[in-house]
């Protein structure tokens, strides 16, 4: 159950509805979003709910039987609208592409990556400078060095940094040069992480873990919500499974699944869903008809040449075609549905 509170509610009053709500067999968590006030309570006894809207200070009572409330679809009436600034938004109707490469190498890939996204009208560029690598000997990023000067180029072209953090001790120092935290499938549940970045007030992009499944994905999601940051973004990059033919395998299952038990909104991940070059696009083409409100791409100007997972990367004249694709498939999908 969520209990939306007034904005200006009074510490008597909250102490009045937790009182009553214990009364009846539930446990209440406060929760102080960008946006809100709310009271938490979970428990499994019937009650009149009037016993509790009556109260002062509540505005509105949703019962939510999902595990995850805060981010369940069962008491929002419109899906969430990320917004970075600058007229770049994520959500609700509209398509977003994010690219770039899977690492920040140097100054001149941030420069040609950053014209290549601009003459696409592309404004989110993706890029890691900290990188959890399976082997310890392959090339694990360059740093906040490399972070503070991808973040140099990206505002000075109005284009939204989107880098991915690995610990709780990170955030402050990265918290200035970035615009969407990423949480990557190894750090899916790490929930001290999590925590921490529910606490600040920049967007957080959610990575599925590559064992996880939906409902573990969106738990993962109530972690951030409930300390405090409603800018969530759910991400599927695929989920390892027996198939050997391709890295992992892409659930699109997931795409419109979770469009029905969340308000937060979904992208995909096919350059780690399918890890294969030549699959990218037709899986990312698909991902948009199953209903994904973005895509995140793996784009380079040599992917033969790239620090980190050149075999699932784009090069600038693939990638060119796949943004075009991507829009077009997207009006497509819009004429169908009748928006």
């Amino acid at each position: 159950m969520i209990i939306q509170l007034e904005k200006n509610v009074k510490t008597s009053e909250i102490a009045q509805i937790k009182k009553t709500v214990n009364q009846i067999g539930y446990q209440t968590n406060a929760v102080k979003t960008q946006s809100g006030n709310f009271l938490i309570a979970v428990g499994k006894a019937e009650f009149d709910i009037r016993r509790i809207g009556q109260l002062p200070g509540i505005i509105d009572i949703h019962r939510v039987s999902d595990a995850y409330k805060l981010v369940s679809k069962k008491w929002r009436v419109y899906d969430t609208e990320i917004d970075l600034g600058d007229g770049v938004k994520i959500g609700r109707k509209q398509l977003s592409i994010i690219a770039g490469p899977c690492s920040i190498e140097d100054e001149s890939q941030i420069k040609s990556t950053i014209e290549h996204l601009k003459a696409n009208q592309i404004s989110m560029m993706r890029g890691g400078v900290f990188k959890p690598r399976t082997s310890p000997y392959a090339f694990r990023g360059a740093g906040i060095e490399g972070l503070k000067l991808f973040s140099s180029y990206c505002k000075a072209n109005n284009i939204k940094v989107v880098t991915e953090v690995m610990q709780v001790a990170q955030i402050e120092e990265m918290l200035p040069y970035v615009d969407v935290f990423q949480v990557g499938t190894r750090n899916a549940q790490n929930f001290n992480l999590l925590d921490a970045l529910g606490k600040i007030d920049k967007a957080v992009m959610l990575k599925r873990g590559f064992s996880g499944t939906i409902d573990e994905l969106l738990q993962a999601a109530e972690y951030v919500y409930s300390n405090g940051n409603e800018k969530i973004i759910l991400c599927e990059r695929g989920i390892r499974t027996f198939e050997t033919s391709y890295r992992n395998t892409l659930d699109l299952n997931a795409v419109p699944i979770l469009k029905e038990k969340s308000h937060l909104p979904v992208i995909v991940d096919p350059s780690h869903g399918v890890g294969l070059r030549n699959y990218i696009e037709p899986m990312a083409l698909a991902a948009v008809m199953s209903g994904a409100d973005g895509i995140i791409a793996e784009v380079h100007a040599c992917p033969e040449k790239a620090a980190s997972d050149g075999q699932q990367t784009l090069n600038y004249a693939e990638a060119t075609q796949l943004y075009d694709r991507l829009r077009q498939t997207y009006h497509l999908k819009k004429s169908f549905n009748g928006w």
